[in-house]
């Protein structure tokens, strides 16, 4: 009996794990078919989710695209206008400039044509002369009137040598007037030389150019001596012109030079600046002249106004004399009137009706008397 209860048992134990086992199997298969399912449903979502993110892409690259193929063409365009606006003004400029250079290249050519007439007038020594004189005269018809100077002045007589410019200086007693010469020189090739020779840094030359520039002067001075001074026709000294500042600056620098000329030969160095300060010294003089011959007028007016005060001092104390008696007369003629008025108080008054009125020619008389 038990033994047919274990068998019995043991079968039904062994069909309840074949129903589990089958029970097992059926829920795999479906659990396996669910989650096939699952996964085609998902394989689809992720599909459709694909399919519509690329066509997002898409779009939005497309977007994107044309946003920037628009922008490209705003920036081509502000490019484009600027760029042809900075061009346009750049090209402008430079034309401007171009013409402007063109202008100063013109200009540049006449004055170097302007230069090269300078150079060859200045390279002339009759032009260069003539030069020189042109500009003595416009700085002395600037500084004096044309009766105080003269133009080609022989001053020394029996001579055939004549100044360029004399200045006429008051003479002294019995004298008309006495010149003063005054030459323009312009010794150029030893200027040039010495300029030269100072741009190349060259002591040897310069010192040679100094000394040649320094003996051309010492002769110049000879010569204007030599032609033009004749005391007293003429004053002791004469007038050396240099038409230029930087010829003069050279001559003043050397030591010694102008004190030289000044000793031996009489003459002074003068620069256009340096003339004017003499020349205007001698204005000064002429003025001081003036003002002593009118000094002179005014004394001998005065003396003969002192003469004829004291005739009018005469004549007034005589009319004080005069005046003194016409006094004294009324003087004594008020003291006999008060007299008189003291005599009459005396005699009494009359009516009105019984005075007889005095006669009109004895008053007459009487009046006259």
């Amino acid at each position: 009996m038990v033994g047919v209860l274990l068998l019995r048992e043991r079968g039904s134990a062994r069909e309840a794990r074949e129903e589990q086992a089958r029970a097992l199997a059926s829920f795999s298969q479906t659990i396996s078919a669910q989650m096939g399912s699952i996964a085609g449903v998902q394989n689809q979502q992720a599909e459709i989710l694909r399919v519509a993110v690329e066509q997002r892409l898409e779009k939005l690259q497309q977007d994107n695209a044309a946003k920037l193929e628009q922008m490209r063409q705003t920036v081509d365009e502000k490019l484009h206008a600027t760029l042809e606006q900075r061009l346009s003004q750049s090209f402008k400029q430079v034309s401007e400039r171009l013409e402007q250079v063109h202008k100063g290249l013109g200009e540049m050519q006449s004055l170097a044509t302007g230069v090269g007439d300078l150079k060859r007038v200045l390279t002339n020594v009759k032009s260069r002369g003539t030069w020189g004189e042109v500009q003595l005269g416009a700085l002395l018809e600037q500084i004096l009137s044309p009766e105080q100077y003269a133009k080609n002045v022989a001053t020394r007589a029996g001579s055939s040598e004549r100044v360029e410019y004399a200045i006429k200086l008051p003479g002294r007693e019995g004298q008309q007037q006495v010149w003063l010469p005054v030459d323009s020189k312009f010794p150029t090739e030893d200027y040039e030389k010495l300029s030269a020779a100072q741009d190349r840094a060259d002591p040897v030359a310069f010192e040679e150019a100094a000394k040649a520039l320094e003996t051309r002067i010492k002769l110049e001075a000879k010569k204007i001596r030599d032609k033009y001074l004749e005391p007293p026709g003429t004053t002791d000294f004469a007038i050396m012109f240099l038409p230029t500042e930087g010829l003069y600056a050279e001559v003043a620098r050397r030591s010694g030079l102008a004190e030289f000329v000044q000793r031996e030969y009489r003459v002074t160095v003068a620069g256009p600046t340096n003339l004017t300060m003499i020349v205007n010294s001698l204005q000064m003089g002429f003025r001081t002249l003036a003002i002593e011959k009118r000094a002179s007028e005014v004394w001998q007016l005065l003396s003969g106004v002192k003469s004829e005060f004291a005739k009018f001092a005469d004549v007034l104390a005589k009319t004080k004399a005069q005046l003194q008696t016409v006094a004294n007369t009324i003087d004594q003629a008020e003291t006999r009137t008060r007299q008189i008025e003291r005599k009459l108080k005396d005699v009494e008054t009359l009516p009105e009706s019984n005075v007889v009125p005095l006669p009109t020619e004895g008053r007459a008389s009487s009046t006259d008397t």
